[in-house]
């Protein structure tokens, strides 16, 4: 994986951490992270309208892929409204690049390494540390972050297929962001019988902000799966996991107990090890 590709996911795992901390830090999720996933698309229509369009044969996956991420976004509220963003955040996106590789392995032939099968013991052991240790996650939390990985790693392997069917990754990767980015909030409106209110003032700007960076993020990993195995790009995606720690410790004041710092430590080291195999 060249540097540059690296160097983008790294980044884009540090915004992803950080509008997960936006999401659990608000009073209504559903809400927040459906204004930030409008946003994200408003910001990727313009890209989508310019950039040479995926094939025709990439658009159910487009579709599948935006479904899977309403599901998600679902779950991952599910669980901050039970759980710490510093054990839900390292479970949900822990779990992900376990079940992308191998997702991988069996619709794409992408095989680990034995270092590949170290990082699945190590994130296994850190998931274990998390959900087990002396200030347990409650019950629905470990069940919905757990069902929020299983979607993570179901809409990246969807969406790492498609982008290589699709003849125009950048292209892919708009189309992909602007519909499930309008799809999220359309549940939100199904689930609550009302449209989201729009916030305006310092709030709206840092939800614009937010929902403009993790757009992109997300568009960053889908078009490195063009190019680059899907479970070596989601494991570096998951580095976010160190990010999210350091964001419910200093930004939300959540206490980061041992059995926290050892499962995130694990988790990270895990899918490192995804993404050197």
């Amino acid at each position: 994986m060249s540097p540059v590709i690296v160097t983008l996911l790294l980044a884009s795992a540090m915004i992803h951490a950080g509008w997960n901390a936006h999401v659990k830090s608000g009073t209504d999720r559903l809400w927040s992270i459906s204004i930030i996933s409008l946003f994200g698309a408003i910001a990727a229509l313009p890209f989508a309208a310019l950039l040479q369009p995926p094939a025709l044969v990439s658009l159910p996956y487009i579709l599948l892929s935006s479904l899977l991420q309403v599901g998600y976004c679902l779950f991952l509220v599910r669980a901050y409204d039970h759980g710490d963003l510093a054990q839900v955040y390292p479970i949900a996106r822990g779990s992900a690049p376990l079940l992308v590789t191998i997702g991988a392995a069996i619709f794409a032939g992408e095989l680990p390494h034995t270092i590949g099968l170290v990082g699945i013991l190590l994130v296994s052991v850190g998931i274990f540390s998390l959900a087990v240790g002396r200030y347990r996650t409650h019950t629905k939390s470990l069940v919905s972050a757990i069902a929020a990985g299983a979607f993570i790693a179901s809409y990246m392997v969807v969406d790492g297929l498609g982008v290589r069917a699709s003849g125009s990754p950048t292209g892919y990767a708009s189309w992909q962001a602007a519909f499930a980015g309008f799809l999220i909030p359309l549940a939100f409106i199904v689930i609550r019988r009302k449209a989201p209110v729009i916030p305006t003032g310092k709030e709206g700007a840092s939800l614009i902000f937010a929902g403009v960076l993790s757009a992109l993020a997300y568009c960053v990993a889908v078009w490195a799966m063009s190019d680059a195995k899907m479970g070596a790009v989601s494991a570096l995606r998951e580095t976010s996991i160190l990010f999210a720690a350091l964001f419910s410790a200093l930004a939300l004041r959540e206490k980061m107990t041992p059995g926290k710092l050892i499962g995130a430590v694990s988790v990270t080291a895990g899918v490192v090890c995804f993404a050197i195999s």
